[in-house]
């Protein structure tokens, strides 16, 4: 009987993975339009990234010596125009994409990790350590955002993994209080305090009752994080701090060749800031729908247990 039972068991096990899935995709698609449009949006931003040598129709350096090729309007040969040394436009464009989603998933995984690791130990053991620990958060938050990031890239040099382990250190650091406060609410509650009596370990009561329950914050954290690494990474290399030349970079191609030739070529500034912005507005859209969706406090959530289809038939079996 236990032969015929395991793959019953294993089946279902798949159905509901599945159909928990497709749950969540539909009601994206049904309850959160803007929502549905900003996955849109980091879709097409994740495969222009990783497809960008192919869709690129030039290489982001390729300089083309003609005269008519230098500050080109849109149109022609250069579908989005040429900058002031002869390169293709919508290439860099493409490339940028290319560096927005390293720079913002690298940073923004590193500063969740960070957030995670300091919330929950802070909020989890408690007492003089999360004192001390706080004390230092509310130093580090009491210091311009702006400011730490050129002190330390001036410190480390300007270079992609430098920018992405400042931008985590930076933002993980921050976000830890919100960690710390749901990992607080949670240890109050009555089943943690079951996992107390019959003798589990802190580390086990951390990793199977506290991460568990504080998903909803945590995906949240990284959501809306995502779009600030990378309206920060385009910040710093306005300021010329960022991803070096001539890798192109949203913030680099408005703070060069966009802010000198602003008024007679638009286009420079015009389509790298439009790109940044289109990115940032979906992403942000797309993690509040995520955020609505599996937090199964807020109405309607379902949550890490399911669909309410798949806990109707769970009740009545």
């Amino acid at each position: 009987m236990s032969t015929e039972v395991a793959p019953a068991a294993i089946g279902q096990e798949e159905s509901r993975k599945h159909s928990f899935i497709v749950d969540l995709l539909i009601r994206l698609v049904k309850e959160k339009p803007l929502g549905t449009i900003g996955a849109v949006i980091t879709l097409l931003l994740l495969l222009t990234g990783i497809f960008a040598d192919f869709l690129a129709p030039y290489g982001y350096n390729d300089i083309h010596p003609g005269l008519e090729d230098y500050l080109s309007p849109p149109g022609g040969k250069y579908f989005l125009g040429s900058d002031n040394v002869g390169r293709d436009l919508l290439s860099r464009v493409i490339y940028g994409a290319r560096i927005s989603v390293i720079v913002g998933l690298s940073a923004t995984a590193i500063s969740t990790l960070i957030a995670t690791t300091i919330g929950v130990l802070s909020g989890f053991i408690g007492g003089r350590f999360d004192t001390v620990v706080q004390r230092f958060v509310d130093a580090w938050m009491c210091f311009p955002v702006l400011v730490i990031l050129i002190v330390a890239v001036s410190m480390l040099g300007a270079g992609m993994v430098q920018i992405i382990v400042v931008l985590g250190m930076l933002y993980g650091i921050a976000s830890s209080r919100i960690i710390r406060g749901a990992t607080i609410s949670i240890k109050g509650n009555i089943y943690v305090d079951a996992a107390k009596a019959i003798g589990c370990n802190n580390f086990k009561i951390m990793t199977r009752h506290i991460l568990p329950n504080i998903m909803a914050p945590v995906i949240i954290i990284f959501s809306t994080q995502v779009a600030g690494v990378i309206l920060a990474e385009a910040s710093l290399s306005f300021l010329g701090l960022g991803i070096p030349p001539p890798i192109p970079s949203w913030g680099g191609m408005l703070s060069g060749a966009g802010r000198s030739y602003m008024f007679l070529a638009p286009w420079l500034a015009i389509w790298p800031g439009l790109a940044l912005s289109i990115v940032v507005y979906g992403i942000n859209m797309f993690g509040d729908a995520l955020r609505d969706l599996l937090d199964p406090r807020l109405r309607g959530g379902i949550g890490r247990y399911g669909s309410k289809k798949a806990r109707v038939k769970a009740k009545t079996a």
